[in-house]
């Protein structure tokens, strides 16, 4: 038996061109996908929103640490712990509306280029 001759084998009418392609849309190109990142200003704004929102909460919990202790302690923590809970309250916002914002820009006609 000769080991270098290839065993002959048919092929199927896919493999050899004749029928038609399994792959009915090969001439359609997918759309490019779009940027997941917010705009610039945007952010920075997100970000100051988040800075404001952390001292006003100090601001507070220094006002109610105040009025509620008897020395300068309980100030000082009321407005660390308002601080804290103030700008991690607006970072949650901020992050829903970035989204939001992106989903929105997402979101188009296929029409509307």
């Amino acid at each position: 038996m000769n080991d270098d001759a290839e065993p002959s084998q048919a092929l199927s009418p896919l493999e050899d061109g004749s029928a038609s392609s399994p792959m009915p849309f090969e001439g359609l190109a997918a759309p490019e996908p779009i940027d997941a990142t917010p705009p610039e200003p945007a952010r920075w704004l997100a970000f100051a929103g988040i800075l404001l929102g952390g001292l006003l909460g100090g601001l507070i919990g220094y006002g109610v640490g105040d009025l509620l202790g008897r020395s300068s302690v309980w100030a000082a923590t009321g407005g660390l712990i308002g601080g804290v809970f103030g700008a991690v309250g607006v970072g949650i916002i901020a992050s829903l509306t970035l989204r939001a914002m992106n989903e929105w820009n997402a979101v188009q006609h296929p029409e509307a280029q």
